[in-house]
Formats: structure tokens, sequence, C-alpha cells
């Protein structure tokens, strides 16, 4: 292996050859890498969705979720199985460990509830199994409204105008329409004719299936034509609708129109998006795992520009959020520090080599190993982010040392007199295994980060694995590339510079406190031991006392607000608590952007028709005094006291928390629900007791009312 720098010495395109390979792969790679904030630290998730229509939240606990739960719960890898049963829906939420490939588990679930089905109830709706990547979560959001359409109409040209442009863009998985409200035909029944003509609701449902249908009829053939039959059965109008025939009596029919009427409407009228108490839909961007999310935003914006200039003058387009604007920031300082770090390096090399000849070659070296680290990231899979980021500024200091170290010795040699290649080839000869040494003893101390478990050793992973790649490169172009410069570049007995000459007098002076300091502390090396055992105790000291967590809240002007009324509390209850809520922070928060809010939203554990939930964004932080924290603070105390539902005020964490509940979660359990039942309470009352919670509340509700018919 020491023959690898003589090699490059004697053949010196080889040598350039071998770099130029490595930078070519490293840019390559760059342009193919995804680009996000942070690596992925969200364990694989899948969801299990199940509807019953009409099924109250007993019903659905007991004859689709335990089902569904006994088959699913023998999957090797589950880390945590939860379930919500609520009226008409059961949702399933299984979590994965981390080492668990998402596919993988997402079939196995798939598998799993295809043989419960049989155990389900004959009319409730197939089990959607869906995945949760963590790429999954909306980057852009654009609120689209109007002051002379409805959401039906503002649902069309979302669907046929904003999804049919945006959904093409390179990168997208898929674009979502928020707050939608799909066209349906809408059957408004009177009891009073109900009762008069002894009809019921089941028998309307039955006329339409028996009525509105279009049947296969075959075909007629002839000698010379041939003719498809198709039968129209049928019905799109309100007029048709009416006049539907739901039985004969005596001879007389009974239709539609006499017991009720047909309207064209929405599906779906238990929910609603609003921006600023204005009601709109929203276009929601979802990007393909690891691509490159700061691209997707930057392309959504241009085609955004087009959409615009063609849409009608009454329909207006604003930014709900953009999570792109904080990773292009979190990307921009990091390759900011990484310039001024290189910097930084190249101005104290040439400091103390004082050698414009001898600074040039680590400023060729460092950038080869670290564009190559570029191809380690691909080849890996991992995405640029402020972690990776980060370990390239590191790794700036680590690569630099190879050079300067090779560089070094070649130099004394040639200053001992030897002619240029054979200094070179004995330098680099004799520093060969203590650059292998010292670059396996940096890679040894990263790459145990691989075998890390959990949270932080998944976020951690893509940090060490760049680290040691590119201390791996810039040894291997240290004992090529290096060796090969300095033959070229260096000259024996070349007469000093004036810089050389006027700081030279400071290094000796320098070089003769050390050597001193140095021949006194040996004198007294047993302080040596002293000095590591206080070192180590402060050090065990410091940890155990300072605060943890696994990052730090940052100020990114966002917070969740979430809400939930009495159980039975309806939706128009709910959406009317909404604008109050919407009223109170627009009046308390000056520093208010925007508040986009959803009523009943019908997704979470808080998904039933007495939730709601709100995003409220603030303006820039350089535009107004005070924290998101103060804001926050704020805003909890406002909305505790607003009577009528329980509110809350979350701030997203920096990494992960893709789920979105409440920061601190346990998980209380008993043998029946009677022993939970009596449990709750009392948990309830000392949690919102405790000084360290300002708010507190479960997911499983004993209060709900019902009608119970007993037949």
């Amino acid at each position: 292996m020491s023959r690898l720098s003589s090699l490059s010495i004697r053949r010196p395109v080889l040598a350039s050859v071998m770099s130029i390979v490595i930078v070519l792969f490293g840019i390559i790679s760059f342009f193919y890498l995804g680009v996000r904030e942070y690596p992925s630290v969200d364990p694989p998730i899948v969801t299990v969705s199940t509807s019953y229509v009409g099924a109250n939240a007993d019903v659905i606990e007991s004859q689709i979720t335990e089902p569904l739960e006994e088959s699913v719960n023998g999957i090797a890898g589950i880390r945590t199985l939860t379930s919500v049963s609520r009226d008409g829906q059961s949702t399933i939420t299984v979590e994965f460990d981390l080492e668990i490939d998402l596919e993988a588990a997402a079939n196995d679930v798939r598998d799993r509830v295809s043989r419960a089905q049989r155990n389900l109830p004959p009319d409730a709706d197939l089990p959607t199994v869906t995945k949760a990547d963590a790429d999954s979560s909306p980057i852009v959001f654009l609120n689209v409204n109007s002051d002379r359409r409805n959401l039906l109409e503002l649902t069309q040209v979302a669907e046929n105008i904003f999804k049919e442009q945006l959904q093409t863009i390179p990168g997208v998985s898929e674009i979502r329409i928020w707050g939608a409200r799909q066209y349906s035909m809408r059957l408004w029944m009177d009891p009073l004719k109900l009762a008069a003509y002894r009809l019921t609701p089941l028998d309307i449902q039955q006329a339409l299936d028996r009525e509105n249908v279009e049947l296969p009829s075959g075909r007629i053939e002839g000698m010379v034509t041939e003719l498809s039959v198709r039968t129209m059965g049928r019905l799109t109008t309100p007029e048709e609708f009416d006049d539907l025939i739901i039985v004969e009596d005596q001879g007389r029919k009974i239709r539609f129109g006499d017991i009720g009427y047909a309207e064209l409407g929405a599906q779906n009228q238990r929910t609603v998006l609003k921006r600023n108490g204005i009601p709109m839909v929203g276009v929601v961007a979802i990007p393909l795992p690891g691509s490159n999310q700061l691209a997707i935003a930057e392309e959504l914006f241009v085609r955004l520009d087009r959409i615009e200039r063609d849409l009608p003058e009454d329909i207006n387009v604003a930014v709900g959020f953009n999570t792109t604007e904080y990773i292009q920031q979190s990307v921009n300082e990091v390759q900011q520090t990484v310039f001024i770090a290189l910097a930084l390096v190249i101005a104290v090399i040439f400091l103390f080599l004082r050698d414009w000849r001898t600074t040039l070659i680590p400023i060729i070296v460092i950038p080869i190993a670290l564009i190559g680290a570029f191809f380690i990231m691909y080849v890996a899979g991992f995405s640029i982010n402020v972690l990776t980021m980060l370990a390239i500024v590191l790794a700036i200091g680590l690569v630099v040392d190879d050079a300067i170290v090779v560089l070094e010795n070649i130099y004394a040699k040639m200053e001992q007199g030897l002619p240029t290649i054979e200094a070179g080839i004995l330098g680099a000869k004799e520093i060969f295994f203590a650059v292998v040494a010292t670059s396996l003893a940096l890679v040894s101390v990263f790459m145990p980060i691989l075998f890390l478990g959990g949270t932080t050793g998944r976020l951690f992973r893509e940090f060490g694995v760049v680290i040691a790649g590119a201390v791996i490169i810039s040894s291997f172009v240290a004992l090529t590339l290096t060796p090969m410069l300095a033959t070229k570049i260096l000259s024996k007995g070349a007469e000093k510079n004036r810089f050389y000459e006027m700081t030279e007098p400071f290094f000796v002076w320098l070089n003769n406190i050390y050597k001193s300091s140095l021949e006194s502390f040996m004198k007294v090396r047993w302080m040596a031991f002293v000095i590591l055992i206080f070192s180590s105790g402060l050090i065990y000291l410091l940890f155990v006392n300072l605060p943890q967590e696994l990052a730090p809240m940052e100020d990114r002007g966002q917070m969740r607000v979430v809400a939930t009324a009495p159980e039975g509390a309806s939706f128009e209850y709910m959406d009317n608590y909404v604008d109050r809520m919407i009223a109170e922070v627009r009046e308390n928060v000056p520093e208010l952007f925007a508040m986009n809010t959803v009523t009943s939203p019908g997704f979470g554990a808080a998904g039933s028709v007495n939730s709601a939930f709100g995003f409220v964004t603030l303006v820039d932080q350089r535009e107004r005094d005070r924290s998101q924290q103060e804001i926050a603070d704020q805003l909890t105390g406002i909305l505790g006291n607003l009577s009528g539902a329980q509110t809350f005020v979350a701030q997203p964490q920096s990494i992960g928390g893709r789920g979105g509940g409440l920061p601190v979660q346990y998980v209380l359990q008993a043998q029946t629900l009677e022993q939970l039942e009596e449990v709750l309470p009392d948990f309830l009352r000392a949690a919102n007791q405790h000084p360290t919670f300002s708010f507190a509340d479960v997911n499983l509700k004993f209060n709900q009312p019902e009608l119970r018919v007993e037949i």
C-alpha cells in the first residue's frame, strides 16, 4: 500500500485522474440528493381505517376495532398499537420499530387485515391501509377563496386547475384538497309525510337501490349492424329524483316528491376550513420520499404564477404555510458556515506555513474530500440536511490534517537536501502508516454511531457516516495527490518571502515558550492524572445537572391550537366556537399573519365533530418584539379561559413529532373499561393540578350522549 504514493509521484496523470473522478462522482451525486431540514427520525407508521356508517362507538369497538386489533397484533416489530373508535369510524395506528422497513410493515398489515375481513359486518366498508412516511407531511399549503363562489365551486376550481397543474411537478407525491366539498344529491324527507304514507327512510334507500341503477344489457346483432344496448337508469337531476317511484299503493304511485324534495348540495357539510374566519379550500403539496423539497417548492410557485394569471378575478390565492422556507434558511446558514470555516482554515494554514506554495496544496485537497463525501451520501441514501452539512463543516478541520502532515514531512526532506522526487517518495513513505492510523482512529470514533438505536441513533447516523467518509477520502487524496502536488509545486532552496521573514521571530519565540513550558510540566507529570480525574468529574457533574432534550424549541412563528368541545356538541356549535376563538386571537395577537382553522377535521384522535384544529402563523421574527414562546403563553391563558370547549396551544417540535400530539403522553391500562372510568377522573385531576402541565386531557370519553332504541 505504501507504493501508492510512489506510483502517484511517478505517474502524476494517474493521481490527477483519480482525484478528478472523485470530484465528478461527488458533483453528480450532489444534484441527485434530496433536501430536507433534518434526517428522518419518525418511526414507520401504518394506519388501518374502516367506516361503518350509522354505527356508534360501542358497535365500532366490538365489531370492527377488536377483530382487526386481534389480527394485526401478532406482527413482528410492533412498537405500539393504538386505536380510536368513534361514531361511524374505526382508526387503528400501528407504530413499528425504527429499523423496520415501512413497505414490509404495510404489506404485513394488509395481509392480516385481509384475513380479518370475514369477521367484520357485511355492510361495513372495506378497511383502508395507509402508510405514514416521514416525508408525507405537507410542505406547501395554499388558501383559495372567493367572495362570489361557494365552497362547492371553489372545490371544482381547486380540483380542475390547481391539482391538475401542480401534481405533475417532479418529486410531488400527491396534491390534496383540504376543506373540499364534493357535489352530491341531498334528499330531504318530511317526517310527517313519511308517517302519513307509512314509509321509512329504509324504504327510500331500497327504492334508490332498485331504480337508480345502470344494468348491463348486452348487444343486438344484425346481418349488417351490431349495436350495444345501454340501460339509462341513473338519476342525475333533482327533478328525476323527485319523480322516483317509492311504492305503489292501491294503484297509486307514491313518488319521492310526495314526501320530500331533492337538491344538489355538498356531500359533507360537517367540516369547514377557514383562513382568518373566511371559509376556503386548501391546496396541499405532499413530496415523494427522498425528493428535493426546495426544488418542488420553487417549481410550485413558478407554476402558481402562471395559474394566477388565468384565474377569474374573484378568486384569491394566499400561502397558508411554506415549510421549505425554514429548510432553505437552515441549509443556507450551514452552507455559509462551510465557506467561512474553509476560509478560516486556509487563513490559519497560510499564517503558520507562510508560503503560498505550501498553502495551495491543502486548498486543492480539502474540496476534493468534501465533494467526494456527497457521493458517499448518495450511495448511503442520505439527504442534504442540517446534520450532514454540519458534518461537512467539522470535516474541514479533520481532512486538512492529513494533507498538512504529508506536506510537512516532504518539505522537511527537501530542506535536508534530497532531490524533489526522492524527497516526495521518502517523505510520503515515512508518514504513510501514520496517516492511515490517524484516519482509522477517527473513523473508529464516528462509525459506531451506526449501531446506536432509537431516535438518537437514527438522527446522528448520517452525521457520523459523512464525517467518516470524508476522512477516508482525505487520507486517500493525501497519500496520492498531495505527494504529487508537493513534488510539482514546492521547490528546493526557494528564498523565503518577506512575510515569512517578518513573522519568523514571533514563531521562534512561540516555539521557545512551548518548549520551556513542556519541560516544566514534565517535571510534575503526575499532575496530568489529577487534571484528567478532575476534568472527568466536572464533565459528569455538568452532564447530570444540565437539562436534557432532543432538540431546543425554535422560534419559527408557528403554533398549533386544538379545541375539544363537550361530547355531543354539534358541528354548528363547534363552528361558532371556532369563530370566537379566531376573534380572540386576532384581537390579542397583533403579530398574527394568518390563522387557518379546520372545524371537525375528521382525522386524528380528536377528529370527531366536537373538535377543531388551528394553525397560527406569526409575522417574521424580525418584525415582532415578542418571541413565539411569549405569544404561546399568552394564547394559552386567553383561550384556556374561553368558555365552551377545552383548548390548548402547542409549539411544533424542531425534530420529529409527526403525530402532532401533546408533548407528554401517558398510557393507562386496566382490565375493563369500568376500571378505567373510575381511574381517569383522578388522573386528570392530579395532572391538571401539577405545576409542570398547562393542559391535560384523555382520548377516551364516557359521557357521549346517545339515544337508545329497544326493539
